[in-house]
């Protein structure tokens, strides 16, 4: 009787109807975040930018530099917000998510305001204890060769 009481919360939790996420609803929050992410370079709004870094977040640069910390990744793509147009644009093609639900990975193209492919970024997402999603690293390169180019 006493191992059924001190299981009966535990019981209570399981019977609540709170469903855990699948992986592609997570998956679908990851990629709702990473469209909202970019969204933040089309409304020229640098400081929502800053909000979706995780505090140890690594983005990797021209020549392969790193820049490290939430503070040095904002400082660094400033540049890239100002002006009144947007010097490029991204959108995730490709989401992933771990089967234990922490880690996220997005892909996709980068393409000039004309709408021309010039690059493909790669992007990991955490999910916080918060329950939301920050990038914890980044990086883009040249666009990817595609199946039609073999």
């Amino acid at each position: 009787m006493k191992k059924l009481l001190a299981a009966a919360p535990l019981l209570g939790l399981l019977s609540s109807g709170a469903a855990a996420e699948t992986t592609e609803e997570l998956a679908e929050q990851v990629r709702k975040t990473e469209i909202a992410f970019a969204k933040t370079m089309a409304d020229r709004d640098h400081a929502a930018f800053v909000s979706f870094l995780a505090d140890e977040a690594v983005f990797f640069g021209r020549g392969g530099i790193a820049r490290r910390g939430k503070a040095q990744v904002g400082e660094d793509w400033r540049r890239y917000f100002e002006g009144r147009e947007a010097p490029f644009s991204w959108a995730p093609e490709s989401v992933e998510v771990l089967d234990s639900g922490g880690l996220g990975f997005s892909s996709g193209p980068v393409r000039s305001p004309s709408g021309q492919q010039i690059g493909t970024f790669n992007s990991v997402w955490r999910r916080e204890k918060d329950g939301k999603w920050r990038i914890v690293f980044d990086k883009g390169c040249p666009p990817c060769e595609t199946a039609a180019a073999e």
